[in-house]
C-alpha cells in the first residue's frame, strides 16, 4: 500500500523534514507515527496526500509512484485517500450532512448516492441525529467525528489522520481510536500520527517512531536509528 525508499524532504531554508526514510505499510494495516514536535509526523502523512512534495526517493502508494502523479491526476489519486487534521477545518456556516458532503459534491455524484453516503457515514461516527446541525454547536469530540465521517464518505482505501486526538481529554481520544479501528477492521488502510504514545501503546498496533525526520527502529524496549 505505501513504501518509502531512500525519501528525504527538504524545505527551502535548506531544513531536512525526512530523511533517508525507508517504509513500508502493507495494505489492510494499522499504524501509529509518533515522535516529539518537529520530528516529522505531519510531513510524512502530508507528502503522502501530496499536500507536499518530497525532495528525493521513492514513494509508492497504492501502487502509483507519486513522482508521476502530478496536475490534474492529483485530484484523482486523493480520491482513494481520507485526511483529517487536528484542527477539523469544518466550515461553519454549513451544517454538519454540507461538511460530510462536500468531497462528494466536489467528485460530481448525484444528489441521491451523495444523500446516501452521507447519513450512512454520520451513522457510522454515531452523528446522524446532528446532520442538520452546525459544527460551531459540537463539542471538540463530535466535531473530530465529523471530520471522520468526511474522510471516509468517499470510501477511500487509505484513511490518514494527523493529531486526531490532540485537543481532546484521554477518554474521548480513546473513543476516536477506536472509532479508525473500526474502519481498520472492514479493510481500510490506517495511518495516525499521534504524540500519545502512552495512549497508542494500549492500542497494540505496529507503531513507526520518528526522530529529526528519520527512522528509528525498536529493539526490545529501545530505540534505534
Amino acid at each position: 500500500m505505501i513504501r518509502f525508499t531512500d525519501v528525504y524532504m527538504r524545505y527551502q531554508t535548506g531544513n531536512d523534514a525526512l530523511k533517508r526514510l525507508n517504509l513500508h505499510v502493507e495494505q489492510g494495516a494499522m499504524a501509529y507515527v509518533t515522535g516529539r514536535s518537529g520530528a516529522g509526523k505531519s510531513t510524512l502523512l502530508q507528502i503522502i496526500a501530496l499536500i507536499k512534495r518530497h525532495t528525493r526517493g521513492q514513494i509508492i502508494v497504492n501502487g502509483q509512484n507519486l513522482d508521476r502523479v502530478t496536475g490534474n491526476r492529483i485530484p484523482l489519486f486523493r480520491r482513494n485517500i481520507g485526511f483529517t487534521f487536528q484542527d477539523h477545518r469544518l466550515l461553519n456556516d454549513r451544517s454538519v450532512f454540507d461538511n460530510v458532503a462536500l468531497p462528494l459534491v466536489i467528485a460530481g455524484y448525484r444528489y441521491q448516492e451523495i444523500h446516501k453516503r452521507v447519513r450512512a457515514s454520520l451513522d457510522k461516527v454515531g452523528l446522524l441525529s446532528r446532520e442538520n446541525t452546525r459544527p460551531m454547536s459540537l463539542s471538540s469530540g463530535e466535531q473530530q467525528r465529523v471530520g471522520i465521517a468526511r474522510a471516509v464518505v468517499h470510501r477511500p482505501a487509505l484513511l490518514l489522520a494527523d493529531e486526531p486526538t490532540g485537543n481532546l481529554d484521554p477518554a474521548l481520544s480513546w473513543e476516536i481510536m477506536k472509532l479508525f479501528e473500526r474502519f481498520n477492521q472492514v479493510g481500510v488502510t490506517v495511518l495516525i500520527a499521534s504524540h500519545d504514545l502512552d495512549m497508542i501503546k494500549k492500542m497494540k498496533k505496529r507503531i513507526i517512531t520518528l526522530k529529526e525526520g528519520c527512522l528509528l527502529t525498536h529493539i526490545g524496549n529501545t530505540l534505534q536509528e
